[in-house]
């Protein structure tokens, strides 16, 4: 097309990489590849609205109506000795977060508080490059316990694990296991030096082997570039993840990351849309950082833009929006909550 073809069309309020996507997501189900996902990244500001309603559409076509309730808390807090640059857990870094061990008792009490919600997941975290023996015991402990009094799914966050490790969480029954690429392969170097991109991605072809749901998740807006957001997002597309949380960077004081600033509430909008179109088919959950980073507005938008599931309450070290604003606001839409099936 050329440039005053171009200018016209826009002018006009149609893009071609828009009517490209509608046939080729919506209608075929393919997601779209990292070129055609850096236009979508740099679509102007008026072409937002209509790229969040082609994802939306593709969403309600390729996932259905329901939105996908999940809690999260953490077992083990801070002391990591990773020094994942934007993690405020890590024990590299003078941050104020300090090593805490929650109790058993404390972990079903929140999984009852969370499936009060209507959630039908539950992730148990701890903050370690993978968990010991000391703690995959305590993993084993607490799901024996919460199945004893809470009827939910139980989902775990514990690092990078052995194959040893992952059949032991098959065989408790562990339903989703979440481990994030976080950012694109080029950029991983800059905000990650103590583990491999590698070593992230062998944790999650065992967890898919294994039979258990992959959850793998980005982080964006800590310096990478638009195309390496793209990147990005096919590369967890090539995955095939059940679930991509997707969260924003919320800068945590003391870690290297601190003055990077809030991504352009905008940015995260089309990051939105771009994520449902290279993935038509795959839970995308609501995440950190999108109470700084798009408010309540924003957060309704993405809601109508491709966003399916949501976390509910606080997040591991950063306060997240009150359950009952995200469950009142779902009813406001019309958006039927998930109802829980055990799969086992």
């Amino acid at each position: 097309m050329t440039t005053q073809a171009t200018e016209e069309a826009h002018e006009a309020g149609t893009y071609a990489i828009l009517d490209t996507a509608r046939e080729q997501v919506l209608e075929r189900g393919e997601g779209l590849n990292e070129s055609q996902l850096k236009e979508i990244l740099e679509l102007p500001d008026e072409a937002i609205p209509a790229a969040l309603q082609l994802a939306h559409e593709v969403r309600l076509k390729h996932c259905g109506e329901d939105v996908e309730v999940e809690g999260i808390i953490s077992i083990k807090t801070g002391g990591c000795p990773e020094d994942c640059h934007f993690c405020s857990q890590s024990g590299l870094f003078d941050s104020p977060v300090r090593g805490v061990w929650l109790d058993i008792p404390e972990l079903v009490k929140a999984a009852k508080e969370t499936a009060a919600t209507g959630a039908t997941e539950f992730c148990i975290v701890a903050a370690v490059r993978g968990p010991d023996i000391k703690l995959m015991n305590q993993i084993k402990f607490a799901i024996d316990r919460i199945r004893e009094e809470v009827d939910i799914n139980i989902a775990c966050s514990l690092g990078m694990l052995t194959q040893r490790q992952v059949d032991q969480l098959a065989e408790w029954g562990v339903h989703r296991y979440n481990h994030n690429l976080e950012t694109a392969r080029s950029f991983f170097p800059e905000v990650v030096t103590t583990h491999s991109y590698e070593e992230r991605l062998e944790t999650c072809a065992m967890v898919k082997a294994a039979g258990m749901e992959l959850c793998c998740g980005a982080l964006i807006g800590m310096g990478e570039s638009v195309a390496q957001r793209a990147e990005l997002a096919a590369q967890l597309a090539a995955l095939e993840p059940h679930e991509v949380p997707l969260n924003f960077l919320n800068p945590r004081p003391g870690t290297p990351l601190e003055n990077q600033g809030i991504m352009d509430g905008k940015d995260a909008l089309r990051a939105i849309a771009a994520f449902r179109l290279a993935m038509p088919r795959t839970v995308l959950r609501y995440a950190g950082g999108r109470e700084l980073t798009l408010g309540d507005l924003g957060t309704r938008e993405g809601l109508l833009g491709g966003i399916n599931a949501v976390i509910v309450g606080n997040y591991l070290t950063t306060l997240g929006r009150p359950a009952n604003a995200d469950l009142n606001l779902l009813v406001e839409l019309n958006m039927p909550i998930k109802e829980f099936q055990k799969s086992l």
